[in-house]
């Protein structure tokens, strides 16, 4: 599944693709357990070089349960992207349904100092089959 985030500024542009995979070995769906994988890839297509400085997510499921989390970096790194570069990593949530979507932000910050927001638009998290 990927969902380009496609509001330009031709400045400032960090490009947002996703890919879901649930991980059904980690899962445990009697304890309200369903594990998901979810990889980024950040393209900058902007003019500017610019560096990810934090995140901010927002986890739903499908009791209406929210989580909110807020992070220096992904995964331990502040990845800096010149302009045409990509940065791609993994990381996972677990919700208890085996429905639920994702939806949130990353705070970057231009060589020129200006501070802006890459865009991550609602994503489904979904066991196979759980959706008809």
């Amino acid at each position: 599944m990927n969902q380009p985030n496609d509001v330009r500024d031709s400045e400032n542009h960090i490009e947002v693709e996703v890919a879901t995979n649930y991980i059904e070995e980690q899962s445990q769906p009697e304890d309200d357990r369903y594990v998901f994988a979810y990889t980024i890839t950040l393209r900058n297509t902007g003019k500017q070089p610019a560096r990810l400085m934090t995140r901010h997510w927002i986890i739903n499921d499908a009791n209406g349960n929210i989580q909110e989390v807020h992070g220096e970096g992904v995964v331990g790194e502040h990845p800096y992207l010149r302009p045409g570069e990509t940065f791609q990593y993994t990381s996972g949530t677990v919700l208890e349904t085996p429905v639920g979507s994702m939806e949130g932000s990353y705070q970057m910050v231009s060589d020129a100092g200006q501070p802006f927001d890459a865009e991550v638009p609602a994503f489904t998290l979904s066991r196979p089959n759980a959706l008809h």
